[in-house]
C-alpha cells in the first residue's frame, strides 16, 4: 500500500486494538485474586447458609414446658419402669416479678452483656469468640453462645462435650432465634435463672439462695447476687463453701462486669469485693431438701444405680443435668428379691457387720440383671459396691477358670483324667500346699478333685497347663492382672463377683464371653437414642464349656460335692464353692476370711462373696456355720429366677464323647487319645516322694493337640513363675461329705501347722 493510500477498516481495528491493550501487571493480578476470593467467600457463605438451614430443619421441638421444666434424668428398669430420677430436687420456682433486678443484671453482665440488643444470636459475640479461639484465649465453640442459646442447650440438648458439634450449634442458634420470637427477654431470664444448676443437687437461683445463704433472693446483697450469678459456669469449682479462693475470684469478675455495664458503680463493686465470700453462708442450707440430688433412689437399687451413673459420666454425660432417659438391664423383681434375701431375715448372717457382694448376669447376652453391693448399709447413698471390688481372693472358684478349664481347652484333659493328690511344695520354695483335711487321696480323677475342691490336684493341673496358657484363657474371660500370675493363683484370684459371674456365664452358654453391661439405651433431650449391647467373643471350645459344666453339676448334686447347700429341686445348674484362710499368725484360726459361691444355669449366672470389710478385727473370721451363707444367697436368688424363667439342661456337643469309667459317666474330647492312667511315670516319680514337687512339672502322656515336648515347655513356664511365690501362701480347697465347705493352707516345713491363705 502506498503512503497516501487510506488504511482498510480491518487494519484500523487491529491498530486500535494493539494501541489499547490492557496492561499486564501486578494490579491486574491482585484484582483477579480479589474477585476470585470474593467469589469463593460468597460460595462458602451460600453453602454455609444452605447447610445451616438443612441442620436447622432437623432441630428438636422446643416448648414452654421444656424451658420451664427441671433437667431430671430418668432411669428405667428392663420393664420400662422408672426406678430413679437424677437431678430432681426441691426447687422453688421464682417468677420474673419476684426476681431482683440486681440478680438479673449480674446474670446478664457475666453471661451475655449484649442480651438486650440481640435476637437470640449475637454476631458480635460470635466474631469475638472466633477471634479468641484463633488467638488461643478461648477453649472452643461455646464462647459465642448467648444466654438464650445456653437456655436452649439446657432445655433440649445434652451437655456432653462430644455433642458440641457445628450441627448442634446451628440447631441451638436456630432454636434461640425462635425462642426470642415467642418469649420476652424477661421470660427468658426467668427460665434461665430457674433452670441453671447451682451445685450440690440444687437447681435454680432461688433454691440456690436458700442452700447457700438460707434466705430468699430478695434478701441478698449485691455481693451475694454476684456469687450466685457466677456459680453456674462451674458449680463444683465455684462453690463458696468448699472453694472460697476461686469463688472469690469468680464473684469479683461478676462485680467488675456489672460495673462495666453501669449496673453498679465502681465504688459499689469495690465495696462488695471487700466482703468475704463466706459471709452469710448457712451451714443448715435453709429450707432446701437434702443435697442428695436424686429422688426415688431406693436402697434396693443403690449399687446398680451407682454403676449406671458412673458409666454415664465416663461416656461424657452429665446425669444430673442432661435430662436423659436411661434404660437399663435391671430385672427389678430379681433385684428386690436379692435385697430382701440379705436384709430381711430370709438368711441368717453371722452378725450385722457380715457383708455380701452379688452380681447376676445373663449368659445369653452379658446383661447385668441384678447387683447388690452390701447389706445393712444404713442411709449411705452410692456406698462401697462389693460386687465390683477386686480386693478379695476368690478361693477355689478360680479352679474352673484357671486350672481345669485351660487343661481341657489346651491339653484335651478328659473328666476322668488321673491327677495326683500327694504332698506338694511350691517349686523353688519350702512352702507346702495342703487341703482342708491335710490328708492325701493319692490318684484320683479330675472330676473328683474338682467336686471335692482338692487344692493339690488343681495346682498340679495348672503346672501341666502352664501360666502362659492359663493367663490367655483368663484374658478371654475378661480377667486380667497388672502383675504376672503365679502358681498359687490357681487356688485364688483377686477378682470381683461381677467378673466371676461373667466368666462362668461362658461355661453356661457353650463358650462365648460377653462383657457385662448395665445400660441398654440412652435417649437425650433432643430425641437421639444410643443403644448398647455386648458382642460375644468365643472364649473356649464348646467341649471345654460342657465338660466343666458337667463336673460342676456334681459339685452341687453329688453327695461328695462341696456345694450341696445350693441344690434346687428340678433346676439344672452347676457351680463352685470357694473360701480363703487367714495368713499364718493373723487373727483367729477358727474361721475363714472369705466365702464364695458362683453358679449358673443356661439363663442365669450368679456370683456371691461373703465376709467382713475389716477381716482382721476380732470376731470377723467367718465360722464354718456361716461359710454356707454365700451358697444360701445364691440358691435363694436362683430359685426366684428359675421360677420366673426356668432353664433346660445342657446337651453334649458333638465334640465330646461320653464314656463309662469305673461305672461312672465321663466325657472326653472327641478324638483325644489317653493312656489308662492319663499320667506319665515321670509325673508320679517327681510328685510322690519326699513330700515335695520337682522344679520340673509333669508331662502329659498324650493329647490330640499338644505334644509331650510342648506340654513340658508350658509346665516349666508354670514352675518358673511359681518360684516367685510369695512367702505368704494362698489357699482354698474342699472337703468330702456334706459339710459344704472347703479351706486349705500352706505352711513352711520349718514351722508348725499354722495355715495361710492370702494371694500375693
Amino acid at each position: 500500500m502506498s503512503d497516501n493510500q487510506t488504511p482498510s477498516r480491518s487494519s484500523r481495528r487491529e491498530q486500535y486494538s494493539n494501541n489499547h491493550k490492557s496492561p499486564k501487571g501486578p494490579k491486574s493480578l491482585i484484582k483477579k485474586i480479589l474477585l476470585w476470593g470474593a467469589s469463593a467467600v460468597g460460595i462458602l457463605i451460600l453453602l454455609g447458609a444452605v447447610l445451616f438451614f438443612y441442620w436447622a430443619s432437623s432441630a428438636p421441638e422446643i416448648t414452654q414446658s421444656s424451658l420451664e421444666s427441671q433437667n431430671a434424668t430418668k432411669i428405667y428398669d428392663s420393664d420400662n419402669n422408672v426406678i430413679s430420677q437424677l437431678g430432681v430436687q426441691k426447687r422453688e420456682y421464682v417468677k420474673s416479678s419476684a426476681i431482683p433486678s440486681k440478680l438479673s443484671e449480674a446474670v446478664v453482665s457475666i453471661e451475655d452483656r449484649r442480651f438486650y440488643k440481640h435476637h437470640g444470636v449475637d454476631p458480635v459475640r460470635i466474631v469475638g469468640a472466633a477471634f479468641s479461639n484463633i488467638t488461643g484465649s478461648s477453649s472452643g465453640l461455646q464462647g459465642g453462645s448467648t444466654l438464650t442459646q445456653q437456655l436452649v442447650k439446657l432445655s433440649v440438648f445434652s451437655t456432653k462435650s462430644s455433642d458440641q458439634t457445628f450441627k448442634r450449634k446451628a440447631q441451638e442458634a436456630w432454636l434461640a432465634l425462635n425462642v426470642e420470637r415467642h418469649f420476652s427477654k424477661k421470660q427468658i431470664l426467668e427460665y434461665y435463672i430457674n433452670k441453671v444448676y447451682m451445685g450440690n443437687g440444687v437447681y435454680g437461683m432461688q433454691t440456690g439462695a436458700q442452700y447457700y445463704y438460707g434466705k430468699d433472693l430478695k434478701d441478698l446483697t449485691i455481693a451475694q447476687y454476684a456469687m450466685l450469678a457466677g456459680i453456674p459456669q462451674s458449680p463444683t469449682y465455684y462453690n463458696p463453701i468448699t472453694n472460697p479462693k476461686v469463688s472469690t475470684t469468680r464473684r469479683n469478675e461478676v462485680l467488675e462486669a456489672m460495673a462495666r455495664s453501669n449496673y453498679i458503680t465502681s465504688s459499689q463493686a469495690k465495696a462488695a469485693e471487700k466482703t468475704s465470700v463466706q459471709d452469710g453462708l448457712d451451714s443448715s442450707h435453709g429450707d432446701t431438701a437434702s443435697a442428695d440430688s436424686s429422688t426415688n433412689k431406693s436402697k434396693v437399687v443403690d449399687s446398680y444405680l451407682k454403676q449406671v451413673v458412673s458409666q454415664l459420666k465416663s461416656d461424657g454425660y452429665d446425669p444430673y443435668n442432661d435430662s436423659l432417659e436411661v434404660h437399663t438391664n435391671l430385672n427389678m423383681g430379681a433385684q428386690q428379691n436379692l435385697y430382701d434375701i440379705v436384709n430381711n431375715g430370709t438368711i441368717t448372717f453371722q452378725s450385722s457387720d457380715m457383708q455380701v457382694g452379688v452380681a447376676v448376669t445373663s449368659p445369653k447376652n452379658g446383661k447385668i440383671l441384678a447387683m447388690l453391693g452390701g447389706r445393712k448399709t444404713g442411709n449411705v447413698t452410692f456406698g462401697l459396691n462389693r460386687a465390683v471390688q477386686t480386693d478379695r481372693s476368690s478361693g477355689s472358684t478360680s479352679k474352673p477358670i484357671m486350672d481345669y478349664g485351660p487343661a481341657i481347652e489346651d491339653l484335651n484333659y478328659p473328666t476322668y483324667r488321673t491327677v495326683k493328690d500327694l504332698p506338694f511344695t511350691y517349686p523353688g520354695t519350702t512352702k507346702k500346699a495342703y487341703d482342708f483335711d491335710r490328708e492325701y487321696q493319692g490318684s484320683i480323677t479330675m472330676r473328683s478333685a474338682l467336686v471335692q475342691s482338692r487344692n493339690i490336684p488343681a495346682l498340679r493341673t495348672l503346672q501341666d497347663v502352664g501360666i502362659t496358657k492359663a493367663t490367655k484363657f483368663l484374658t478371654k474371660l475378661g480377667i486380667t492382672s497388672k502383675t504376672d500370675y503365679e502358681l498359687q493363683n490357681g487356688i485364688g484370684l483377686y477378682i470381683s463377683p461381677l467378673q466371676e459371674a461373667a466368666a462362668y456365664a461362658a461355661f453356661a452358654n457353650g463358650g462365648t464371653y460377653y462383657k457385662p453391661y448395665y445400660i441398654s439405651s440412652i435417649t437425650t433431650k433432643s430425641g437421639e437414642t444410643h443403644k448398647y449391647s455386648a458382642q460375644g467373643e468365643k472364649a473356649m471350645k464348646s467341649s471345654t464349656a460342657f465338660m466343666i459344666t458337667d463336673m460342676l453339676k456334681d459339685v452341687i448334686d453329688s453327695s461328695s460335692g462341696t456345694g450341696t447347700t445350693a441344690a434346687l429341686s428340678g433346676v439344672h445348674q452347676a457351680g463352685k464353692t470357694g473360701t480363703t484362710e487367714y495368713p499364718t499368725g493373723t487373727t483367729s484360726s477358727s474361721g475363714v476370711m472369705d466365702s464364695w459361691f458362683t453358679g449358673y444355669t443356661k439363663k442365669y449366672s450368679i456370683s456371691v462373696w461373703t465376709g467382713y470389710d475389716k477381716q482382721y478385727e476380732t470376731g470377723h473370721a467367718v465360722t464354718s456355720t456361716y461359710e454356707k451363707v454365700a451358697a444360701r444367697v445364691y440358691s435363694n436368688e436362683m430359685s426366684y429366677l428359675e421360677d420366673e424363667n426356668s432353664s433346660s439342661d445342657w446337651t453334649a456337643p458333638s465334640s465330646v464323647t461320653k464314656v463309662t469309667k469305673n461305672g461312672n459317666t465321663e466325657y472326653e474330647v472327641t478324638g483325644a487319645s489317653w493312656s489308662s492312667t492319663g499320667v506319665s511315670d515321670t509325673y508320679a516319680e517327681n510328685n510322690s516322694s519326699s513330700g515335695s514337687s520337682s522344679s520340673s512339672s509333669s508331662v502329659i502322656t498324650s493329647s490330640s493337640t499338644t505334644s509331650s515336648s510342648e506340654a513340658k515347655q508350658e509346665s516349666e513356664t508354670a514352675s518358673s513363675s511359681s518360684n516367685n511365690a510369695n512367702s505368704v501362701g494362698q489357699g482354698t480347697g474342699g472337703n468330702g461329705g456334706n459339710n459344704d465347705t472347703e479351706t486349705s493352707s500352706t505352711s513352711s516345713t520349718s514351722s508348725t501347722s499354722s495355715s495361710t491363705a492370702t494371694t500375693p
